[in-house]
Order: structure tokens, then C-alpha cells, then sequence
């Protein structure tokens, strides 16, 4: 187990630019919520822990992280997206100072583009002494093609689940490993794995002990040891069966899907920055919502169509958002089936939007409360009386 874990840190490593990973966090968010701790220790390590109050994000960011960085104790001041969807350069400038601990940044963004000046972006936050976290929610349209520690990126987590091999829908199981560059490795969650000379493996608890310059540096333990271990040997198997090579194809296959639903769709559709995307494309249904139906009534209806709907409402900066990421798996049968079911469901919008709003009429379950169930979740199932 050790080795497996130790040999997928060194793959990871590798993918990402960086130079050291952590497999602790079982989640993207838990690893946002790592990185920021360890944002805290170095900036505490340099003296600047008071000072360094604010982490900044882009307005397209993922709510986990401006919630991570609240739960971090930090200030969050959000920049706006510019008209192409990426993140305003002058925008974020004026929002830097000697107070910023960092910036939270996803590349490719939530909108499914490339952030084309994040070297700027990152520089410009190095240069008032502040670090880069980058989001790697969307790794998977970068396998092999560009990686963020080459970008200019402190760190970075990636959610094997979703990036390698396990499905995440319905909340889990997840992992999301954190990978650093080395001026931040005395931060990471303890303990760490070694590999010494002989070939053998171990934790090493009281590494601290005999690094005098890393005592008492290191955040703690975020996860129990091996963290999810389960997602982190599907996510070694997928890696190791397809190699480099097989690894690049995904990340084109992903992009190539994506771009392919999106030439399908555009027609039927608002789309929010009608440029070519990278693994995913956020579509509007506000033409339709002027007929009457939401960018929910087109979710419910693609249930009857056979299909697993995809997020809606977000990024919240898209008024009746679809985001659609087909991913690397889906043949191309499969695309053209989505397609059309997504243009059934637009010609219904414009001639029979009741219908649409009725769906679905399918499935086991009709329409549930939402509201009521984010507001009043029932969290412990209790036997009927």
C-alpha cells in the first residue's frame, strides 16, 4: 500500500509541475481547505500571519472557495470576469495588496476556458507577496498538454475521482490529493511517506525531528493516513493502464467531446462565451426561460429523455446556467444521442412549454421539493412507526 501510494504521489507530482504531494484530502473541498493551512503556515513562518489577511477569487469560482478560505478565518474579496470569461487582469491588479495571503484560481475556469493570461495573473500576485492555489477541479483537460506548477501555480489539488477513473455524481467517494512546489512542503499534512534506499517503505512521523528548519511547520493531519484510499488505486490503475500517451488522448478526447456537443447545441441555445472550450461548455437556456422554461425544466426533461441531467445554475455568473462535461467516455453514439435529446427538449420549449414544465413523467419520482429539502434536510433515517 505504501508503495502504490508513494509511486501515485510521484505520478501526480509529475502531472501537475510540482514537487511534492499529499494524499490526505478526500475531497477537492478538503483540499482547498489544506492548501489554505498551509497558506497560513508560511505566511506564519515568514512573520506575516497577522498581516496576510485576504484571499481573492474570481467571480466564476467553485463556492468551495470562498467558503474554504471563510473557514480559514481569511477576508475573500472577489474580481470579476472579463468579456471573453476569463479573469479581469486590471480587475485583479487593483484588488492586490501587502494584505493578500492568496488567489484561488481553477484553469481551465468553471465556464470550460482557458485562462490564457495566467502567467500574468500568477505573477502579479507573487509580486505582493501572495501565493497562487489552483483549483483543479477541470485536470482533466490538461493531462499531458500544460501543467500548473509550469504556469506559475504554488499549488494545486486534483480530484482523482473525477480526473481518473471513479465516478464522483451524488457527493462521493472522492479524493483530492494536494501537490506543492517545494517552498511550501514543510506545510503538508503529517504523516509523510519515505522510500529509502534499500527500496523499503515507511511513515515518517518524527521527520520534523530531524529537519531542525521544519519543526513544528507542518499543518497536521487533515486525513487518516492514506486519505480515500480506494479512489487513489482506481485513479493509480487508470493512470498506470494508459500511460503517457493514453493519459494526452483523454485530455484531447475530453476537449474534442466538448466542442463537438457545443457546435451541436450552439444553434438551440444561448451560449455563455460562444468561443471554442476546452472539456466542458456552459450553455444558457434564457431563450427558453422567455417561453417559459428554466434551465431545471430542461434538466427534469432530460431525465425522460434517459439522460443524467447535468449542474445547473452555476456558474452563478450564466443566468440559467448548463454546464456540460461529456468527458473523455462517451462515444460518439452517445454525444449525438445527448444532442438530440437537448434539441427535442428546445423545440418543445418553443411549441409545448407545459410539457417540459411537467417533466419528468417517467421516472419513479415526480418533481420533489428542493427548497424544502436544502432548507429542512432530514439527516437520520427513522423506522416508521
Amino acid at each position: 500500500m505504501l508503495a502504490l501510494a508513494y509511486e501515485l504521489e510521484q505520478l501526480l507530482a509529475k502531472i501537475s509541475g510540482m514537487d511534492f504531494v499529499s494524499l490526505q484530502p478526500q475531497a477537492g473541498a478538503q483540499s482547498e481547505l489544506t492548501a489554505l493551512l498551509v497558506f497560513k503556515a508560511y505566511h506564519a513562518k515568514r512573520g506575516e500571519a497577522g498581516q496576510r489577511r485576504r484571499i481573492i477569487v474570481p467571480d466564476s469560482a467553485h463556492g468551495t472557495n470562498p467558503a474554504s478560505a471563510a473557514m480559514c478565518g481569511y477576508q475573500v474579496t472577489t474580481v470579476n470576469s472579463d468579456a471573453r470569461g476569463i479573469v479581469d487582469l486590471d480587475a485583479l491588479k487593483a484588488a492586490l495588496g501587502p494584505d493578500v495571503a492568496g488567489f484561488m484560481l481553477t484553469n481551465p475556469n468553471t465556464i470550460g476556458l482557458f485562462e490564457e493570461r495566467v502567467r500574468e495573473v500568477c505573477a502579479a500576485v507573487h509580486d505582493v507577496g501572495g501565493l497562487v492555489y489552483g483549483d483543479g477541479a477541470n485536470m482533466n483537460a490538461l493531462l499531458g498538454i500544460a501543467r500548473p506548477g509550469d504556469l506559475g501555480f504554488d499549488c494545486v489539488h486534483i480530484n482523482v475521482h473525477k480526473t481518473f477513473s471513479t465516478p464522483h455524481g451524488a457527493g462521493g467517494p472522492g479524493a483530492g490529493p494536494l501537490c506543492v512546489k517545494a517552498s511550501l512542503r514543510p506545510f503538508l499534512p503529517k504523516p509523510w511517506i519515505v522510500r529509502e534506499a534499500d527500496g523499503s517503505y515507511h511513515y515518517d512521523t518524527a521527520r520534523e525531528d530531524r529537519e531542525p528548519d521544519a519543526v513544528g511547520e507542518s499543518i497536521g493531519t487533515i486525513k487518516q493516513r492514506l486519505g480515500n484510499f480506494g479512489v487513489l488505486v482506481r485513479a493509480y490503475t487508470y493512470m498506470r493502464t494508459l500511460g503517457e500517451e493514453g493519459l494526452v488522448e483523454t485530455a484531447r478526447d475530453a476537449i474534442l467531446a466538448a466542442n463537438y456537443l457545443l457546435a451541436l447545441l450552439r444553434e438551440a441555445y444561448d451560449v455563455a462565451y460562444d468561443r471554442s472550450c476546452m472539456h466542458e461548455f456552459v450553455l444558457s437556456a434564457r431563450r427558453q426561460k422567455q417561453q417559459g422554461v428554466s434551465a431545471l425544466d430542461v434538466a427534469k426533461a432530460l431525465i425522460d429523455e434517459g439522460f443524467h441531467p447535468p449542474t445547473v445554475y452555476f456558474p452563478l455568473i450564466v443566468p440559467e446556467a448548463l454546464m456540460i462535461e461529456p468527458t473523455e467516455t462517451e462515444t460518439k453514439e452517445t454525444l449525438d444521442a445527448f444532442a438530440a435529446a437537448m434539441l427535442r427538449i428546445a423545440e418543445r420549449a418553443r411549441t409545448d412549454p407545459a410539457s417540459v414544465h411537467d417533466a419528468p413523467t417517467k421516472a419513479p419520482l415526480r418533481r420533489l421539493d428542493e427548497v424544502a429539502a436544502a432548507r429542512k434536510p432530514v439527516l437520520r433515517w427513522k423506522r416508521p412507526s
